[in-house]
């Protein structure tokens, strides 16, 4: 049995009319009762009493309308959940970040995309680092993410966010009366800084202001994420470099203070891979260059 067949037994049940029947459905009147015949047949049984003046339904015929009228429902939503699906309307997008700046782009394309799109769902996979997300993007396990630039061939990209420097200490630190921190300071400062395994920018920024400063730093801890390096550095253990976006996580103990002269920055982008063929994350793309002009 195939979907003609019930299309075509329902346009004749509810026309009681073969020759009605056959123009609403745009088709000839005898393919139209070949198609019939050929599901009775299958069936085993007449599905209606025809004469030359009227056609009428059989006692099967009757049981068999409300089934094939929920059948049809059913394809077409089916058929609906499909066509959205292609059209980059609904599914499922994962997207890995990390970071408070990471935070505050996906809470503005989250609303966007569930004010246009509800049938799309963001999948969020938090404390990411930039290497992590690449390495998941190449392997397929993740469709997006939040990451520093520059990436290597092979991504796309749109900048969301250039996060300057700032140099977190401890409250009450001997560098907090001073301001604007010239790098040279904190040469003699211990460093609480992100593990080189994960591929981190800002560990790599933390190295680079150093080097670019004379020196190399003391690190006296490896923090796997914001809040731990942020709790060491409350503690006492060191000062750490962070992005501004930082500020904006509260801990207790720890001071921000702006990194003097021409300070670097970091532009963070959203990255996806390029021969994703994912409509869904077409649509997130589109919805993230509509929100969030490309900065920089």
């Amino acid at each position: 049995m195939e979907l003609r067949h019930l299309h075509a037994f329902l346009a004749v049940a509810e026309e009681l009319h073969f020759g009605r029947a056959a123009e609403r459905l745009h088709v000839a009147q005898s393919p139209l009762s070949q198609t019939v015949r050929a599901l009775e047949r299958e069936l085993g049984t007449d599905l209606f009493v025809r004469t030359t003046r009227s056609v009428r339904l059989t006692a099967a015929g009757e049981a068999l309308v409300a089934p094939a009228r929920v059948i049809e429902a059913q394809v077409g939503i089916v058929r609906g959940i499909a066509q959205a699906a292609a059209a980059g309307e609904t599914g499922r997008v994962t997207v890995g970040f990390g970071g408070a700046g990471g935070y505050t782009v996906l809470s503005v394309l989250a609303r966007s995309l569930a004010d246009a799109y509800p049938g799309i769902e963001l999948d969020l996979r938090p404390q990411m680092y930039s290497g992590e997300v690449l390495d998941a993007l190449t392997r397929g396990t993740l469709d997006m993410g939040i990451v520093g630039l520059p990436v290597p061939r092979g991504f796309a990209t749109h900048t969301v966010l250039e996060e300057a420097l700032m140099v977190a200490v401890p409250a009450g630190h001997r560098l907090v009366d001073v301001g604007a921190v010239v790098p040279q300071e904190l040469a003699s400062e211990r460093f609480v800084i992100y593990p080189a395994e994960h591929g981190s920018v800002v560990r790599d920024a933390t190295l680079a202001l150093c080097a670019a400063a004379g020196f190399a730093p003391v690190v006296a801890h490896e923090a796997p994420d914001p809040y731990s390096l942020l709790a060491m550095v409350g503690a006492g253990v060191g000062v750490a470099v962070v992005v501004d976006s930082t500020a904006h996580l509260t801990m207790d103990g720890v001071e921000y203070l702006p990194i003097a002269g021409d300070a670097p920055t970091l532009p963070i982008a959203m990255a996806w891979q390029d021969s994703n063929p994912s409509p869904a994350v077409q649509t997130v793309t589109r919805v993230l260059r509509d929100v969030i002009g490309e900065v920089g």
